[in-house]
């Protein structure tokens, strides 16, 4: 149909495409409630889907009328329509009620600006409401859970993974399918979605009646997180870091010894030979695989960590290099990293690459017994942050780079499933749309040891929870500058103790400051340790509040695989913003320092120092506090005490998870 010559409309398999001068749109349904939306100033779109699953079959209806088209599916509609200054107005629609549409500033065409090639500078557009809120779009250190008002790069660093995608409380999520370096803007009078260079713009919108299920949508689009394995639940041991085998078997003993239970203890960096050579440096690891087999008979998960980073003096880079299988400059020398000297990066992105680093992997750990891998530097941290100067196999970084954790992730998951281990799990420092279906756990990186820390670590896992990562941690007490022996330390680690008690995954880790009267175990090393960071490191009066914490861990396991079981069918995170279970109660739209731990468990951490009292939201229901057994009815605040060795938590009554705390309520009482 044409009107005036200005658009020409035409059906395809699943939706529309509408053509006009200098643009080429394509709406499609992509699922039961979900379109997908491409715009490109090429004369063809690319079919590329990035991280996208298939698209889910499911009966859609498209209308084309004179200058006008509409695809529907489900309780969403798309509907393009002419404009009359020679441009157009994409609306969307759930249950016939407007939640997004574009918006021109300036001439339409202005959307894109040419780079090189084929790629384009591109932004789009849309109208901003003020009755509208966002969440999500992955993790950084700030405290800005919703995202209104607020701008964010769209790329990756330490402590910053950027996944675009923001769940609306108007009911519906947006992907941005587009995984090179881009901004987005959630100002008063616009909401920009922009991208440096890309060949088109790529997003989805995906409706919902409830938040769960337009996670569950994102979840169908991107995949869903496979199940839990019991161990992975329960509480993991790290720290930067153990040099030798005898340490790691020291420390997994006194756990044992002292009736402590422990799930996983990790083998951080450099127990390597070299950056590139992934295995074990013999000096301070003669027997790896014995030491995997007394792990594992203590029931402890041995966890090794991997970098990426790859030199000249590895024993794989001339093969790596000659094959195209590192990331390569644009313009000058290889070094994109100085650590111990300039590295760059295995070039995760290359399906040889892949197969190649997984080849080394599995000799120099698999075969001893390890199947548990921390995949570090997963971003990857590159400096300069200049992503156009990076080549990748997919693609210039410039259009690429913010893909690069998730094919880092893949490399392993596949390497796993290849050699028939089913429970994988994978700890990683960034991620991207998709990486939840390879068993990735997240953690926020290499943040301080410090409150503002600890509150920004919760925005972080209840933002990435909004983003479809369903696995989160951070590094308790914080990753560096921890006097174990202050005062103001030892509160922290307890009070963070009590937020990791209710993550996802309880990891302890960190650099800590060497204590008083620390000797170096092994001088000579090349990256020696910091000071210790067991649970008997932190005082007295702390081994005792901890352990006890670490105890009713082992009890919630069951309730904590529970929900992960829940999360691997449904796509629900485990820990969840308060609007997720209660969306129909405008209050917790608000409530960035509480949140619930599944679907029956209400946690209020303490996030300020010499802190014992804090205000608590209870919304409709009946909650029994934890520390004491009583009731209370919802729809209500709560001014609720503390004590160092207590922690605010409510579970709904009548809940089997309460059994849980029935214990720690007599030692209490």
């Amino acid at each position: 149909y044409r009107r005036n010559t200005m658009s020409i409309i035409t059906k395809t398999d699943n939706g529309i495409i509408y053509k006009l001068k200098d643009e080429l749109v394509c709406i499609e349904a992509y699922g039961r409630d979900i379109i997908r939306v491409r715009i490109t100033r090429n004369s063809t779109l690319s079919d590329e889907k990035w991280t996208l699953l298939d698209v889910e079959d499911y009966s859609f209806e498209t209308e084309i009328t004179e200058g006008k088209a509409s695809v529907t599916s489900g309780i969403l509609r798309s509907e393009i329509c002419d404009l009359p200054w020679g441009a157009y107005m994409l609306s969307f629609y759930k249950n016939c009620s407007l939640i997004l549409r574009t918006h021109e500033e300036g001439e339409y065409t202005s959307k894109f600006e040419h780079t090189d090639g084929q790629n384009y500078r591109t932004r789009i557009i849309f109208d901003a409401r003020d009755d509208e809120h966002f969440y999500g779009l992955g993790q950084e250190q700030q405290e800005n859970f919703d995202k209104k008002y607020c701008s964010f790069d769209l790329k990756h660093w330490n402590t910053k993974s950027s996944l675009p995608f923001v769940y609306s409380s108007l009911g519906y999520g947006f992907l941005w399918n587009n995984p090179g370096i881009g901004r987005a803007e959630f100002a008063k009078n616009h909401t920009i979605w922009s991208e440096e260079s890309c060949y088109q713009a790529d997003f989805l919108v995906i409706a919902g009646k409830t938040p769960a299920e337009v996670m569950n949508g994102y979840a169908r689009v991107t995949g869903f997180a496979p199940e839990m394995p019991d161990w992975a639940a329960g509480f993991w041991q790290c720290k930067l870091r153990y040099e030798s085998q005898d340490e790691v078997l020291e420390v997994a003993r006194r756990y044992k010894a002292e009736g402590i239970p422990i799930d996983a203890i990790v083998i951080d960096f450099f127990h390597w030979t070299e950056q590139g050579n992934w295995e074990f440096d013999p000096e301070y690891w003669p027997d790896p695989k014995a030491m995997c087999d007394d792990l594992k008979a203590m029931g402890i998960e041995p966890v090794v960590s991997i970098w990426p980073t790859i030199n000249p003096d590895s024993c794989n880079w001339e093969m790596m290099k000659d094959g195209n299988m590192l990331v390569r400059t644009e313009n000058g020398q290889f070094g994109i990293f100085d650590f111990h000297g300039q590295q760059t990066y295995v070039d995760v992105t290359s399906p040889e690459a892949r197969e190649y680093m997984w080849q080394q992997v599995k000799k120099g750990y698999f075969d001893l017994g390890i199947k548990t891998f921390w995949l570090d530097q997963a971003e990857p941290e590159v400096h300069p942050q200049q992503f156009g100067n990076l080549k990748f196999h997919i693609g210039n970084g410039a259009q690429t780079a913010l893909a690069y954790p998730y094919y880092y992730a893949k490399t392993f998951y596949d390497g796993l499933k290849n050699e028939g281990i089913n429970d994988i799990v994978l700890l990683t420092r960034c991620a991207y749309p998709g990486s939840q279906k390879y068993g990735t756990i997240v953690w926020n990186g290499d943040i301080p040891s410090n409150f503002d820390a600890l509150r920004q670590s919760v925005v972080s896992g209840l933002s990435m929870s909004m983003s479809g990562i369903p696995w989160w941690n951070s590094d308790i007490g914080g990753f560096f500058g921890g006097d174990i022996e202050s005062d103001w330390f030892r509160e922290l680690i307890v009070r963070w103790f009590q937020f990791g008690l209710f993550c996802p995954v309880m990891r302890l880790h960190g650099t800590r400051n060497r204590q008083s009267g620390y000797k170096l175990r092994h001088p000579n090393v090349k990256e020696p340790s910091g000071g210790d960071n067991e649970l008997w490191s932190f005082g007295k009066r702390n081994y005792e509040i901890l352990t006890e914490l670490v105890k009713l861990r082992e009890r919630l396991k069951p309730y904590i695989t529970e929900c992960a079981r829940c999360s691997s069918k449904t796509g629900e995170p485990i820990m969840r913003p308060m609007f997720f279970d209660f969306p129909d109660d405008d209050i917790c739209y608000s409530l960035k320092d509480q949140y619930m731990f599944g679907r029956d468990i209400l946690f209020a951490p303490i996030l300020v120092q010499n802190s014992t009292e804090r205000q608590v939201y209870l919304p409709e229901g009946e909650w029994i506090r934890t520390t004491d057994g009583q009731l209370y009815s919802g729809d209500r605040w709560l001014t609720c005490h503390a004590e160092i060795d207590e922690f605010i938590a409510f579970v709904r009554n009548g809940a089997e998870v309460s059994e849980c705390f029935k214990k720690m309520q007599r030692k209490i009482l």
